[in-house]
C-alpha cells in the first residue's frame, strides 16, 4: 500500500509511535509518505541545525519524511499553542494536495494539536481513506481561561466533523472509545489499539552503583514517579501520602513541570524528608532507575477525560518489567488490576496512596519481582510495538476495502 502519515511531532522529536510505525510499515514493504513540522518540542525551538523552509524531504528506502513550516509552539500561552496549531494547519494542507493525494490510506497521529490540519488534509483529499489514532480527547472541564474554552470548543466541532468522516479510528484506551462516539464517531469504526513504548529504550534492566546511589538512601521501600510534574498529575495527593508515612518507605519524584515549584513547596511545607526530587533525566538512563527503586508511581487527577487515559509512562514502566502503583480512575487502574501488575486506588485521595504505599512497602520482594513479570508478560501481548503496528495496518487494510471481516475484541484479551 502508499501509505500517508499525518503528524504534528516526528523524531527526533520524542514521538515514538508515529516513527516507529513509519519505520515499521516501511520495513514490512509499505510505502510510506509522512508529513510533519520541524522539531521543536519540548523547548518551542527549532532543534539546533535545523532550519524551516518549505521544501525539505529527507529519502530512505520505502520511507520519506517532508516537513512543512510552523509557529514554534513551545510558548505556555493559549494564543501561542493555537498559532503553532493552526500554521501547521495551513501548511499541512497545502503540501498534502501534492504530496498526499494518491495515497491509499492516510494514518492521523491525533493529538490536539493535528485537530486543524487533519480536518484541512481530510477535506482536501476528499476520498483518501482515513484512519484516525486518538491520543487524547480535551474536555471543557477544568478550563479556566474564557480564551482557551473558546478554542476547546473550536477543536471539539472540528473534531467531531473529522470524526463522522473518518473511515476507522483507533483509540489509545477503553474508555477513549465513549468519548469519540459521543462525539461523534460511528461505533462500528472505533477500534482499541493500545500504546506501544520505545522498546529500544525501555525494557528490563540492572540497577547500576551511580542509579543505586541516586535512588536509594536506605533499606526501605522506594516509591518513584518518573516523568511530567504538572496539573494533570496531582503530585501534591502523592507527597501527602508520603509525608504520612516517613518512616516506611521514600517517594522519589524525577522529572520537571509546571507543577514542580508547588510540589517542592508541599513537601517543605510538611517536612517530608522521605520525598526527594531528581532532575530531569535523558530517556535512556530511566531502565536503571527504574530498577533501582521497587515501584513506579503513575498518577492522574480525577478528572472526566482521564478516565480514559492511559499515560505512556505506564507502557515504559510494564515494558521494564517494574510493579506499578496507580493513583488513578477509569482505564489505568483497570488495566494494573487487570493484569495484575501492582497496586491501585482512587485519585486524589491521599489516605487510600498512604494505605497503598503502606501495603506496598510489606509486599515482599519476590512478590514485587511477580507483578513485574506479569505486567511485562500483558505488555509485550497486548502493547508491544508488533501487537500495535498489525492492528494499525489491519485497520489500514480495512479503511482502503481490502479486509473485511472485523478484528477481535482486545478488551477480551486483555481479560
Amino acid at each position: 500500500m502508499k501509505i500517508g502519515i499525518l503528524s504534528y511531532h516526528f523524531p527526533p522529536e520524542p514521538a515514538f509511535i508515529p516513527g516507529s510505525l513509519a519505520e515499521e510499515l516501511a520495513a514490512r514493504g509499505h510505502e510510506v509518505r509522512v508529513l510533519t513540522g520541524f522539531p521543536d518540542y519540548p523547548g518551542g525551538h527549532v532543534y539546533p541545525g535545523w532550519r524551516q523552509r518549505w521544501h525539505h524531504e529527507t529519502h530512505s528506502e520505502r520511507l520519506t519524511v517532508r516537513r512543512v513550516p510552523r509557529y514554534p509552539g513551545g510558548a505556555t500561552s493559549t494564543g501561542a499553542r493555537m498559532a503553532s496549531y493552526l500554521s501547521f494547519a495551513g501548511s499541512a494542507t497545502l503540501a498534502a494536495r501534492r504530496y498526499l493525494r494518491d495515497v491509499d490510506a492516510l494514518y492521523v497521529f491525533q493529538l490536539p494539536a493535528t485537530t486543524f490540519a487533519a480536518a484541512g488534509v481530510l477535506r482536501l483529499l476528499g476520498q483518501v481513506p482515513t484512519v484516525l489514532h486518538v491520543q487524547d480527547v480535551w474536555s471543557r472541564d477544568g478550563v479556566d481561561e474564557a480564551g482557551e474554552a473558546r478554542w476547546v470548543a473550536r477543536m471539539g466541532s472540528a473534531m467531531t466533523r473529522i470524526y463522522r468522516s473518518a473511515a476507522r479510528i483507533a483509540v489509545a484506551a477503553p474508555s477513549m472509545r465513549d468519548l469519540v462516539v459521543a462525539a461523534g464517531a460511528e461505533p462500528d469504526r472505533v477500534r482499541l489499539v493500545l500504546n506501544w513504548t520505545d522498546e529500544r529504550i525501555f525494557y528490563p534492566a540492572t540497577p547500576g552503583a551511580a542509579a543505586r546511589q541516586l535512588v536509594r538512601r536506605d533499606g526501605r521501600c522506594v516509591v518513584m514517579h518518573a516523568g511530567t510534574i504538572g496539573a494533570r498529575q496531582g503530585l501534591e495527593t502523592a507527597v501527602r501520602a508520603a509525608a504520612a508515612l516517613d518512616q516506611t518507605m521514600d517517594l522519589v519524584l524525577v522529572g520537571s513541570g509546571s507543577a514542580e515549584r508547588k510540589v517542592r513547596g508541599l513537601a517543605a511545607e510538611l517536612g517530608a524528608a522521605n520525598v526527594r526530587f531528581v532532575e530531569r533525566r535523558s530517556p535512556v538512563d530511566m531502565p536503571e532507575l527504574y530498577a533501582a527503586a521497587d515501584y513506579q508511581l503513575v498518577m492522574l487527577r480525577d478528572l472526566p477525560e482521564l478516565r480514559g487515559t492511559v499515560p505512556g509512562k505506564l507502557q515504559a514502566a510494564l515494558s521494564c518489567a517494574a510493579p506499578v502503583i496507580a493513583s488513578a480512575g477509569g482505564d489505568t487502574a483497570e488495566l494494573v488490576e487487570r493484569v495484575r501488575a501492582g497496586l491501585s486506588c482512587p485519585p486524589e485521595d491521599w489516605a487510600a496512596l498512604a494505605d497503598r504505599f503502606w501495603l506496598a512497602a510489606t509486599i515482599p520482594p519476590p512478590t514485587r519481582t511477580e507483578m513485574g513479570r506479569r505486567g511485562r508478560t500483558a505488555y509485550l501481548r497486548e502493547m508491544s510495538l508488533p501487537a500495535g503496528v498489525d492492528r494499525i495496518e489491519r485497520l489500514l487494510h480495512e479503511a482502503a476495502g481490502r479486509v473485511t471481516e472485523p478484528a477481535g475484541d482486545l478488551r477480551r484479551k486483555l481479560a
